[in-house]
């Protein structure tokens, strides 16, 4: 039995009188109505009408089950009409994380477009480059680079960032531009940045024409946050390789110029992640979707 429709055609039949006038109103056969009022009192175990040839008439157990009824089918069409409401202008807040140079560089300086849009949405913006604990921090969805540790999140591919190899004039004036990645460990020093998830730093990596070299040079400065990591760049104290996005401003302005450009370097790929557990809102929905739009156009490189 379908409760939520026999209970729709008990209610018309009341509020009718009739068994004939309930079923037009339902678009439905009257021998179906029937059986859906029978099924109804069966469920029930009580008689909820009296009828007869002539007449119809509510039994007080009916009386009772029919104000009960009428709220809650009340209830339900209200909810159903905010949802069709909340697809078409979604609303409520978001609790997203997003690492330092995404944010400053690509995300903040979008959101008017994405909150002139969709209005009614609030977003709590967690800004770092620690790995985040989407379940119990209660984090909607985050923003990773590189492979994804935890196979059970859910991750949607929105781009893809080429690195860029960086010093500062003042540095390589120092110490002299390279012409090959095999320099770098003799006489060049880099600006350390270590993953704050593993504290583990990560080697410079050149590709051409099938020959990979990977370089761990020493440093005097590590940072954990990539701002910082471009802002210890230009001010000369090494030599760094960062996605293209965080290095241009500097790389327009004069700050940093580009080395060893002949040699190709690391690719990541770039996800939106939430939990597999976590409801898909239409105001997350719309988040993602218009977070992969944002970096549809080459913004990354």
């Amino acid at each position: 039995m379908d409760q939520l429709a026999a209970m729709r055609a008990f209610v018309r039949i009341v509020e009718s009188g009739s068994f004939s006038r309930a079923a037009t109103l339902l678009r439905t056969p009257k021998p179906t109505v029937t059986k859906q009022l029978q099924q109804l009192e069966s469920h029930l175990a009580t008689k909820l009408l009296n009828r007869t040839t002539r007449r119809i008439t509510v039994t007080p157990d009916g009386a009772a089950y029919y104000e009960r009824a009428v709220r809650l089918l009340g209830e339900l069409e209200e909810l159903d009409g905010s949802m069709a409401v909340s697809q078409a202008r979604p609303r409520g807040k978001l609790r997203v994380d997003v690492s330092s140079s995404l944010a400053h560089r690509l995300m903040i300086p979008a959101l008017p477009e994405f909150f002139a849009r969709y209005p009614d949405i609030q977003i709590d913006l967690g800004v770092s480059d620690r790995l985040t604990d989407l379940v119990g921090e209660n984090v909607d969805c985050v923003l990773r680079a590189g492979p994804l540790e935890d196979t059970a999140l859910v991750a949607r591919r929105v781009g893809e960032m080429r690195f860029v190899t960086c010093a500062a004039p003042a540095y390589l004036a120092r110490h002299g531009t390279p012409v090959h990645p095999g320099e770098l460990a003799q006489r060049h020093r880099f600006i350390g940045y270590f993953k704050p998830s593993s504290g583990r730093g990560l080697p410079f990596r050149f590709t051409r024409d099938g020959e990979t070299i990977e370089v761990a040079a020493e440093y005097q400065l590590a940072v954990n946050e990539s701002v910082a990591y471009v802002a210890a760049c230009a001010a000369g104290l090494g030599i760094i390789q960062v996605p293209g996005f965080m290095a241009r401003p500097h790389l327009t302005s004069g700050a940093v110029v580009p080395i060893l450009t002949e040699w190709a370097t690391r690719t990541v790929p770039l996800y939106v992640v939430y939990a597999p557990n976590r409801h898909l809102s239409s105001r997350l929905r719309v988040f993602v979707d218009w977070v992969a739009g944002l970096f549809a156009d080459d913004r990354l490189n």
